[in-house]
Formats: structure tokens, sequence, C-alpha cells
């Protein structure tokens, strides 16, 4: 597992990042204790969570197996939906990006992972009802405080990433350091926008769903999918990857990958990881055996040709501006 620099951070993390929405939840917590002895053993040491997984309880599970050695990990986690002092019921200012609701968020977030501070605070997804002005200086106040080192933001557009960087650099304030949208071959918007803009900024990207909530799995194709998995028993994800095209793209990249030898989620991750403006892609799973081929995408040489070959396979996103024939 190599190390790669985290933006203009000045710190290193492992080429890839395990995200823990499963502990607690697909992953009771002695599976959860294997899955992060497998990603321990593996080199990884960047590891994502969020104040919500599981009504907190990934939060106190990955706090509990990182206490021997917090000091050599990278722990993210995130703020913004509905997460109060009691999980089951939260109050209607239990959530959003106000000053009152990113402050107490965190102090659980601490308390619940037994640390002193997260490594990376995400905002969670962009809170139309509070003045970016008024979320930026609780992140500040957080910095200063010490209880978080860097921020960021996931699920941002990229106008509302350059809208905080340029309050920002107005205030003389933080800046985000981080950002994390979804990418994988089914889901390339990023491209147009956001990957262009963090590399502008040096801002570090970490990616999640590079294989599609499973669609690139090899267990999907037009009219074929298995009896369990997210995209049959979640709606959300049932929506997000209903598309024909992209159950064509799907069987297409699994035989591309059977052509070449790879397992397509080894395949698929290695893809995202190629891309010149992703520091790693977040990984995860329910058990070992389903995230041994993810942690096996770090063998894969994704050569420009190679990841040219593979983007082939699916639908290119429209460029920034409509100019066409500057794609």
């Amino acid at each position: 597992m190599q190390h790669v620099p985290l933006g203009r951070t000045g710190i290193r993390v492992s080429e890839l990042c395990f995200g823990t929405m499963s502990f607690g939840g697909d992953a009771d917590a002695a599976e959860a204790a294997r899955l992060y002895a497998a990603c321990r053993d593996a080199g990884i040491d960047f590891f994502d969570c969020a104040d919500m997984y599981s009504k907190g309880a990934a939060e106190e599970i990955l706090g509990k197996l990182m206490a021997h050695e917090r000091d050599r990990l990278v722990i993210t986690s995130k703020c913004y939906n509905p997460m109060g002092a009691d999980p089951t019921n939260p109050g209607p200012n239990d959530r959003g990006l106000s000053r009152r609701h990113i402050a107490r968020a965190v102090e659980a977030s601490l308390k619940r992972l037994n640390t002193d501070r997260l490594d990376v605070l995400f905002l969670h997804k962009w809170d139309p009802a509070t003045p970016l002005e008024e979320t930026l200086r609780a992140l500040e106040d957080l910095v200063r405080a010490g209880k978080v080192v860097y921020t960021g933001a996931s699920n941002f557009a990229a106008w509302q990433v350059a809208k905080a960087l340029g309050i920002a650099e107005t205030r003389g304030g933080e800046r985000f350091d981080v950002i994390q949208p979804m990418y994988s071959l089914v889901k390339r918007q990023a491209e147009s926008e956001i990957l262009p803009l963090a590399q502008a900024e040096g801002l570090g990207v970490i990616t999640y769903s590079p294989v599609g909530g499973g669609l690139l799995s090899g267990k999907y194709g037009p009219g074929r999918k298995p009896d369990t998995g997210r995209l049959v028993e979640n709606k959300m994800y049932a929506t997000r990857y209903g598309e024909d095209w992209a159950y064509r793209t799907a069987a297409d990249f699994t035989a591309f990958a059977g052509k070449l030898g790879a397992h397509p989620v080894s395949l698929a991750v290695a893809w995202v990881a190629g891309h010149p403006g992703v520091t790693c892609p977040i990984v995860g799973a329910r058990s070992v055996e389903q995230l041994a081929p993810a942690l096996r995408s770090v063998e894969i040489d994704m050569t420009p040709e190679l990841r040219a070959e593979i983007a082939a396979l699916s639908r290119t996103p429209a460029p920034a501006t409509d100019r066409l024939e500057e794609a």
C-alpha cells in the first residue's frame, strides 16, 4: 500500500480509504473488527466515518477498534443529517449546518470516537437554509479549538465549493482542504467541474461508491441482478443507478474485466484511483470476503491507455460549457 499527499495539507494517507458505513449495520461489531484488521494488514491508515452511520454506532465501533493506535491513523467524520442526543428522535435543530448543530455534532462525534480531534470534518451536504458564512465560522472555531484539524465538503457542487473557497480567501478564514464527491464509471459527473476545480485549487479528493453501489461488481447486467444487495434492497440506490444504460455499461465492463483476468471490483476501484484529480477512493464492504477484491485494486497498473479504454464503455459527461468542439 502506497501513501499519497492529501491535497496541500502536508500529510500523506494510504492510497485507499476505508468507509465505515457498514459498521453497526451490515457488519456487526465482530465483523467490523475483522474488516478493520484486514484494512490495517493491507496498510490502510485512512478511515472515513459519519455521525449518522448506524445512528452513531459506526463511530462507537471505530473508536474502540482504533483506540490503541489513534495517532497512526487519519480519521474523518461528517455532520449535517439529523443526529441529536437521542439519535432515534432528533429535534428540529439537530440537523443542518448551523453553528449550533455543527458544534454539538462534533462534540458528540469526538465522544463516540473516544478521540480529542477529527483529522477531517466533512460537511455532509449543502445546507440551503444556513448562510455559508455562518457555517464556515463554525469550522474556524473548531479548528482554532483543536477539535478539527482539516475541513472539507461532501456532496457539494463545484460552485458551492468555489463559493466557500472565495469566502475563505476574502475573509482570511478557514479553507476547505478536502472534498468527497461520488465518482465511478457509471457516475462521472465529477469530471466536468468538481475534479478540475480540485486540481486547480490543490484540494484532496476522496471519492465514494467507486463500484457504483455494487453495479460494477460483476453481478449486474440488463435483466440480471442478484437476489440481495443494495441495488435490490435499497430504494435510494435502486433509483440512483436505475437507468438502463448503466446496466448495459455494467455488463460491458464485466466482460472487459474478464478479458483482462481482473475482478470487476478491483478494476472499478483502480479506474477511479487512476484519475489524476483523485487522491484515493473510499472502499467499503459488509464482510472481509467482499472487501478482498477492492484491496487488490492497488495491484492493477492503470495506465492512461487502459483507463481510456474503460472510460469508453460508459457515457462521457457533458463538458462544463456547451463548446463541445473544445471537449
